[in-house]
């Protein structure tokens, strides 16, 4: 099935085009099988939250923002579903705030690697971190661990949709301010993350970058107050609650 097969009329149209799009990444070698697992988890939790973005989500999104544009080294972690998902919105993401795009994955060959950096490239990005994999992050044992030393290692911001818990946990206890795209707002990845954003990663990317074009010009401490007002554990709740209880 293409793009195109998939009618915009259809009730379903947006949950086709992503389970193509992963689908798609899974024949190009840049998504795993067990991307299909997580987007078919997620998608669930989307439907709960009624498939949109509930303000608790906007207003993280605007914090992911104000962040991403004070910090001095800020980094984009991608996973292969995040490649296949959203690639020119990534790039964009990076664009607007100055934020480095680094390839990070779990079933790591150097093949996906050099395939997502690739993939990345054609949808306009500069440059792509992740083959030298330097440097690793404490406390992990497997591939998820590596990572550039002048890239994630380094950085004092960090987006990682999509994440495993575990590396999560890891880079909080590395005291990175860490942004975390999950729809599960009880997951250890959304509860280890200073910004937890429980949103569908097709509409938070774009949201996020929406934020950063209109805060590029604002002082720091106006994107001080953004970050200052957002209510982590209030965001959590919201979208728990969104869940458990519907509209």
């Amino acid at each position: 099935m293409s793009e195109i097969e998939v009618p915009e009329s259809h009730p379903r149209y947006e949950s086709l085009l992503t389970r193509h799009r992963i689908e798609d990444g899974v024949d190009r070698g840049i998504t795993s099988r067990q991307g299909l697992i997580a987007q078919g988890r997620g998608e669930a939790f989307d439907y709960l939250l009624g498939e949109e973005t509930i303000p608790s989500a906007n207003e993280a999104e605007r914090a992911a923002a104000a962040h991403l544009l004070l910090a001095e080294n800020p980094v984009l972690s991608v996973n292969g579903n995040v490649a296949a998902l959203v690639p020119g919105e990534i790039v964009e993401l990076a664009r607007v705030t100055g934020a480095t795009l680094e390839v990070n994955l779990f079933n790591r060959t150097e093949e996906r690697i050099k395939a997502i950096a690739t993939h990345l490239r054609e949808y306009g990005a500069d440059e792509v971190n992740g083959l030298t994999a330097d440097a690793r992050i404490p406390g992990l044992n497997h591939e998820r661990a590596k990572v550039d030393s002048d890239g994630i290692y380094a950085a004092d911001v960090v987006l990682v949709p999509l994440e495993d818990g575990d590396r999560a946990e890891a880079l909080a206890a590395m005291d990175k301010t860490e942004i975390v795209i999950d729809l599960n707002p009880r997951s250890r990845s959304a509860q280890a993350a200073s910004v937890p954003i429980v949103d569908n990663i097709i509409r938070a990317v774009p949201n996020v970058t929406t934020h950063a074009r209109e805060l590029a010009d604002a002082p720091a401490s106006t994107l001080q107050e953004h970050i200052d007002g957002f209510d982590r554990s209030a965001a959590l709740e919201a979208a728990e609650k969104r869940i458990r209880q519907g509209v």
